[in-house]
């Protein structure tokens, strides 16, 4: 019998039982098991869902689905360094694997409104005929943009920005930005705003197309979003 066996088997000072006896006959029959995840804690803060149907965790950055039903409410996020639940009044409406990734996605496609055929103010028609208002060169890249995504929810925000961009470098800056965008093969809010902080929307001459983007026909065109 080794020395920690003979201690707990003898009786306690001033008792009538060892540890032993006392383990088996109060502690044992109220042990539960150990939990299977490692104890994480967890940071929270407040945001509002936005029209897209994702809501940002403002500390990286990132943007996780919710239930379309939410767009617009204020949530409360809780988040570890595994995941992020999301809560509306004390109820869990949305649960992901956190990313650290600035500026991306975390999407549940049964959250969006476009898997539901719901119509919200956002939505693709919506913004191919306001860019269709300005100018048919910014409505064909918006639908590119718009197709790029794995979701149309994940566009939106671009798609603002770009249409932004119309009052701060005036409407034919924002045309000329656009062709030039498309006549590269890249379709996104960054290089439209690369082309115009390095002025080659004003260049005349024709631009070297983009080597790294393959040629394809697999374009729906903008009056597929009306």
């Amino acid at each position: 019998m080794s020395l920690i066996e003979e201690h707990n088997n003898k009786k306690m000072k001033g008792r009538s039982y060892s540890r032993s006896q006392m383990f088996e006959e109060v502690e044992r029959n109220v042990l539960g098991p150990l939990p299977e995840l490692h104890y994480e804690i967890k940071e929270q803060s407040w945001a509002t869902v936005n029209q897209n149907g994702h809501v940002c965790l403002q500390k990286d950055k990132h943007y996780y689905s919710v239930p379309y039903q939410y767009i617009r409410k204020k949530v409360k996020l809780m988040y570890c360094a595994s995941a992020v639940e999301v809560y509306y009044h004390y109820e869990c409406i949305a649960t992901h694997r956190r990313s650290t990734k600035p500026f991306n996605y975390t999407t549940n496609a049964d959250h969006l409104a476009s898997k539901h055929k719901v119509l919200t103010k956002w939505n693709p028609a919506f913004f191919v005929n306001w860019a269709q208002g300005k100018h048919p060169k910014i409505a064909e890249l918006i639908t590119h943009i718009l197709q790029k995504k794995q979701h149309p929810e994940q566009a939106y925000r671009s798609c603002i920005g770009i249409l932004g961009l119309a009052k701060k470098v005036g409407k034919q800056r924002l045309i000329n930005a656009c062709t030039r965008a498309l006549e590269y093969g890249n379709y996104s809010y960054t290089i439209v705003v690369s082309i115009l902080e390095r002025g080659l929307d004003k260049m005349d001459e024709e631009p070297t197309k983009n080597p790294d983007m393959p040629e394809h026909d697999n374009i729906r065109g903008d009056k597929y979003y009306k």
